[in-house]
């Protein structure tokens, strides 16, 4: 069972066996009171453009696959694996990632912004 977090702008593909074949996408638009609110995004034949919601729970189970997360595409986490891969080695220490994410966030946040 997948345990992610659901939050906002986070596009999920629907595994219910009448959708699954649709290829149907919902985007979460509201996450409140153990159920997130939902617009279908894309589903071919269907009712694109339809809000809808579903149980928090569900979300997280293997009835949905998590398919973009809007974290995945932000230039400070992509400067984090970026930084990580360049001191990632045998006898790389916990400071060493430290200093070369640091380093990596510095470079994408401009001086004085707050992170």
């Amino acid at each position: 069972m997948i345990t992610s977090t659901v939050m906002k702008d986070r596009l999920y593909r629907d595994h219910a066996p009448d959708m699954k074949a649709r290829d149907r996408r919902l985007r979460v638009t509201a996450v409140r009171d153990g159920r997130a609110d939902l617009v279908v995004e894309h589903d071919p034949g269907g009712q694109a453009g339809r809000e809808t919601h579903a149980s928090l729970v569900r979300l997280r189970s293997a009835a949905f696959e998590l398919l973009q997360d809007p974290a995945d595409v932000d230039p400070q986490y992509l400067a984090l694996p970026a930084a990580v891969a360049g001191v990632h080695r045998p006898g790389a220490t916990p400071p060493d990632y430290a200093r070369a994410g640091l380093r990596g966030l510095r470079t994408v946040v401009p001086a004085g912004d707050v992170l």
